[in-house]
């Protein structure tokens, strides 16, 4: 095999290296190499010399070749300077003092472990120990994950649930134009929450969430009367809940037979009733003639996702009118799982009518995020430190659009 061949195998071909000799075993490689002799200039006196006091053999693990672990042999020179003082060669990045891997296994070995489900599988993926990878990740987390010194104008805020030593629930701030995470806290309390927008927040002026009331109230008193958009989905929920709440509460009345497929079709009795083939339509209408108020509670949903496909991008005055006419339609069908969504619905009616006039802004792509988050946090079978967590999650999202291409 051509030594300049080699070279470019292991990613050394700028380097100004010269092959000596390699041997193959099992499952390994080992590559003997030195760089050509040139002066240096002494890191102490800047005097350029090329007068060789000694050499001394490097030993390191290297980037894997055909799935067989590569270890380099680099012999390097030690130069004498005039001033009395040795120093070592500069080897251009290949590897750092005193370390046994080389600098592109290292940098292989971030990304990999940024991406990875776990430390560990990292580890044995480039044949070393967790500690190792955990230790080379938290020395350049910063990188990714310091807080940003102001936040956007629009953000929108979630929870999830981490489980790390700062507690059960984290709190999580993304940017709605670019659909990445900003940051995330520690945890969702009111305290936190205010603290950080006052420190961040003074260009805020939109904020998305669900319909969490001390988010609200956190928000409200951290910021400078923001305005604030409840997330479509979770309003929307409170009027499917109520159906399935009806659909529960009147199929206990039913032979079990029609009991038990009632309750297999929930996902019919969601759908809107133009979307129903006839044959799916027979049997939702089957079960709504069997009670009325399944029926109501049919002809409600039907009229919620109505106004919510009519209405929107609509003039607040527009949306505001046609939210009071459903209102008037479920207190005059008087079912109390209803009344109990439209109680909700009242409490948030600003920020519900605040979705419609910017359609485009919602927290779907927030909860994108949390669902990946919680696979990473299944397959590392969870993250004790809140830090490593967080940074993990950041970084993730910051290399999503880079070449990650190393060696």
């Amino acid at each position: 095999m051509p030594d300049h061949f080699i070279i470019q195998l292991i990613g050394l071909e700028n380097k100004n290296v010269q092959f000596i000799e390699h041997s193959i075993e099992k499952d390994t490689c080992h590559i003997h190499i030195q760089l050509k002799r040139k002066k240096h200039a002494c890191p102490h006196c800047q005097t350029r010399t090329n007068r060789i006091k000694d050499y001394r053999t490097h030993s390191f693990q290297h980037l894997k070749i055909a799935e067989k672990r590569v270890y380099i042999h680099y012999r390097k020179r030690r130069y004498h300077c005039p001033c009395g003082k040795a120093f070592d060669e500069k080897n251009q990045g290949i590897v750092t003092r005193y370390q046994r891997f080389s600098t592109a296994w290292h940098q292989a070995a971030l990304f990999h472990s940024i991406n990875s489900a776990s430390f560990t599988y990292t580890a044995k993926a480039y044949g070393t120990t967790a500690s190792k990878i955990i230790r080379l990740f938290d020395a350049r987390m910063d990188a990714f994950s310091t807080p940003p010194a102001t936040l956007p104008k629009i953000i929108a805020i979630d929870e999830f649930k981490g489980d790390t030593n700062k507690g059960k629930f984290q709190l999580i701030i993304a940017d709605p134009v670019t659909r990445r995470p900003i940051d995330i806290l520690e945890n969702r309390s009111i305290k936190t929450i205010q603290r950080y927008l006052r420190e961040r927040g003074q260009q805020v002026e939109i904020v998305i969430m669900d319909l969490s009331s001390a988010f609200k109230s956190a928000v409200q008193k951290a910021l400078d009367s923001p305005l604030i958009i409840a997330d479509s989905f979770h309003f929307s929920r409170y009027i499917y809940w109520a159906l399935t709440k009806v659909r529960i509460r009147v199929q206990q009345k039913f032979h079990d037979y029609d009991r038990k497929r009632c309750k297999r079709m929930k996902g019919l009795f969601y759908k809107r009733k133009h979307e129903l083939t006839s044959e799916q339509w027979t049997l939702v209408q089957r079960y709504l003639e069997l009670d009325s108020d399944l029926q109501t509670a049919y002809d409600i949903k039907e009229a919620y996702q109505a106004w919510f496909n009519t209405h929107k991008a609509q003039e607040r005055t527009n949306v505001r009118h046609a939210l009071h006419q459903f209102y008037e339609l479920v207190r005059q069908a008087n079912i109390p799982e209803f009344i109990a969504a439209i109680g909700t619905f009242q409490r948030w009616e600003t920020e519900i009518i605040n979705a419609f006039i910017y359609p485009h802004l919602s927290n779907g792509f927030v909860e994108g995020i949390n669902n990946r988050t919680k696979v990473l946090k299944r397959g590392a079978y969870g993250f004790q430190c809140f830090e490593r967590f967080r940074a993990k999650i950041l970084a993730q999202h910051f290399i999503k659009d880079f070449d990650i291409s190393v060696g």
